[in-house]
């Protein structure tokens, strides 16, 4: 004969889950779920009639002496009683006996897990559980149920925002690359009209050179024939101080050789900088890169800085030049923003020792690393390492930046070292790394491909 289920059994109650729409960083909490507890000593039957009372219920938490003891799905129990003789042998039974045989591995999550990140671990389990509803654990440790269903649901609205997100973030991005671009070609145009003045000077530095050191060879010779020169000219060469003249051109005429060179190679470092990359990558040198991006920072280093470069010996590398210059830039703002801000808190700070002199070490070598698998070559790489003597990154910083070079885990604000990151990592197919300790510094390490 059928009992009645039993009135101790409390009725399901689903929960309101958020109010708030939802995001990428959505967990489970913000969902509904299902609490119904019911102890392992109830029938089959009992559980049965709730299921038919409740048909969105997606399952039953098992309870025994108030703590938890796993979960049957409301498929699994209907399978079990659609048997042959199911009804007979379990729908009397104590839910104990039946879910001995009916157990299966149960996915639990904290209610924190992220709903993309449940929806990945509710995939990847083996086909027959993937219909299987999700126990969910509170932090009051209580267990909860969430249908499949509703996860799937709340997965693809947060897809869809993703996607949405991720197609703004591109067009913003395209935007800001054509406005870069034509800012690199009108900057590019402007330094080329600079650069032809400065060619013209330097150009003619050499004859004004020689044209005043023939003058000077003339005047000589004047002297020589004509040793008691007239009062007028004695006067003359008086008012014109003709001995500092005579003595300072040569140095006036070295110092403009000086500031106009400077003022070339800062323009060719401009265009450099501002070189508008082809289809294909071309071969480089790495050092003259660097230099200029030494040089167009110059002014901000105000001498403050010292700057170590030791270069080794590297052979021509097929890059993206254009990109890489963007990218040492980056990182090298990166390393002077911090020794900069640091030298202004010292300022501030009576400290018995004597502060520390601001360093930047660049260090470029070929390294070969070993091969994993024994059939496969050694690689060898071009290896470039930028470290600074500055306060150094707190641990929250470093991963920080991390998330910002992780596809998943995309920052609102795109960092100038998540731009760096994606040059070398997608462009060049080359690593970049990063070591930083607070108060020691911080070291970041580019490897290029050797081809």
């Amino acid at each position: 004969m059928v009992q009645e289920f039993r009135s101790e059994i409390s009725p399901p109650l689903l929960s309101a889950g958020s109010d708030r729409d939802l995001n990428l960083d959505s967990t489970l909490q913000e969902l509904q779920l299902y609490n119904f507890q019911v102890e392992t000593s109830c029938t089959g039957v009992e559980v049965a009639k709730i299921f038919e009372k409740y048909p969105l219920l997606p399952g039953a938490i098992l309870v025994e002496q108030g703590k938890y003891a796993g979960m049957i799905s409301r498929r699994r129990l209907l399978e079990f009683l659609i048997r042959p003789y199911g009804q007979e042998l379990f729908f009397n039974q104590a839910l104990s006996i039946l879910y001995s045989y009916a157990r299966t591995s149960i996915l639990v999550l904290p209610e924190t897990t992220p709903i993309l990140r449940a929806m990945q671990l509710t995939l990847r389990r083996s086909p027959e559980f993937v219909a299987e509803p999700l126990v969910v654990q509170t932090t009051r440790n209580t267990y909860q149920l969430l249908d499949v269903q509703q996860l799937n649901i709340a997965s693809w609205q947060i897809r869809g925002i993703e996607t949405q997100v991720r197609y703004e973030r591109s067009q913003a991005q395209m935007i800001q690359n054509d406005k870069m671009a034509s800012l690199g070609r009108l900057v590019d145009g402007i330094a080329h009209e600079i650069l032809d003045p400065v060619n013209f000077i330097w150009g003619n530095l050499t004859h004004i050179s020689n044209y005043s050191q023939d003058l000077l060879k003339l005047i000589t010779a004047y002297e020589q024939k004509m040793p008691v020169p007239s009062e007028e000219i004695t006067s003359l060469k008086e008012e014109i101080e003709f001995d500092f003249l005579e003595q300072d051109l040569s140095r006036t005429i070295a110092s403009i050789r000086i500031g106009t060179e400077r003022l070339k190679k800062l323009v060719i470092s401009l265009q450099n900088f501002c070189h508008i990359d082809e289809v294909y990558p071309k071969p480089a040198d790495l050092h003259a890169c660097i230099n200029n991006i030494l040089l167009l920072i110059n002014s901000r280093i105000k001498g403050e800085i010292e700057i170590i470069t030791n270069y080794g010996s590297l052979p021509p590398v097929y890059c993206f030049i254009g990109q890489l210059h963007q990218a040492f830039m980056n990182i090298l703002s990166q390393s002077v923003d911090s020794l900069l801000d640091e030298a202004v808190r010292q300022q501030f700070i009576d400290s018995i020792n004597e502060p520390k002199k601001p360093q930047i070490q660049i260090t470029t070598a070929v390294i070969s690393q070993t091969a994993i698998t024994p059939q496969a070559l050694d690689s060898r790489w071009i290896s470039v390492r930028i470290t600074d003597n500055g306060p150094g990154m707190s641990q929250e910083l470093q991963q920080q930046i991390i998330e910002s070079f992780s596809v998943e885990k995309r920052t609102n604000k795109e960092t100038s070292l998540a731009v760096s990151y994606r040059i070398i990592t997608a462009r060049h197919g080359g690593k970049f790394n990063f070591i930083s300790k607070v108060g020691l510094g911080t070291e970041f390490e580019i490897l290029l491909p050797l081809l």
